[in-house]
């Protein structure tokens, strides 16, 4: 399956991307890099894509294993290396999920399925950074 994205250069540091979905987000440097932030940093945008991809897998197991869950978040932190091109080459991954009635085993086969077999966006990671997963289990916000 092909995917195609036109990314058009709007001037200074900025650009416009689009995507399959027929949404378009903005890129932009800060102005520390000569851009006017407004916009998505791409490096950034990588870690958003995979917290997202993981999440609606996880979030179609949750529907399909009928869990109770009240809010999910994922926190993705990642280290980039020193020399150029620098790169991210650790990445940390926090699963936070909120509830009272929180399977932890299946929310667990959960994150494992997207991890280890469903998240295309985390095989391709892995193919350059050391991944860490960590699951943490919280009751529900009040």
């Amino acid at each position: 399956m092909k995917n195609t994205v036109t990314t058009k250069w709007l001037g200074d540091m900025k650009f416009e991307s689009d995507n399959p979905s027929g949404l378009n987000l903005t890129i932009d440097a800060g102005e520390e890099s000569g851009g006017h932030g407004e916009g998505y940093r791409p490096k950034a945008l990588m870690l958003s894509a995979l917290a997202g991809c993981s999440g609606l897998d996880i979030a179609s197991l949750i529907k399909k294993m009928k869990l109770e869950v009240e809010e999910l978040d994922i926190v993705t932190n990642a280290e980039l290396t020193e020399e150029h091109p620098k790169y991210y080459n650790k990445v940390s991954i926090d699963y936070n999920f909120y509830g009272d009635n929180l399977d932890e085993k299946k929310l667990k086969k959960a994150v494992d399925l997207s991890v280890d077999k469903y998240c295309g966006v985390m095989e391709m990671f892995r193919q350059f950074a050391e991944v860490t997963i960590n699951i943490n289990y919280k009751p529900a916000k009040k």
